[in-house]
């Protein structure tokens, strides 16, 4: 028997590119080579990726 997963094989992927984009620096190519993704796609993930370390930056001023 087959235990459904909560979430679908979509949002798995989802998660594990954007896992590999925070572990590798957000670099786009290494993300386009690593899972097959055009260009714009990786650059969404990479552009998601600075953005949640800018929001979880200290405000110093």
């Amino acid at each position: 028997m087959v235990k459904r997963l909560p979430v679908g094989i979509d949002q798995l992927r989802q998660d594990r590119i954007l896992e590999e984009a925070l572990g590798n620096g957000a670099d786009p190519l290494h993300l386009a080579h690593v899972f097959s993704l055009g260009a714009k796609a990786s650059l969404r993930y990479t552009s998601a990726v600075a953005e949640s370390e800018v929001e979880q930056e200290p405000n110093t001023r």
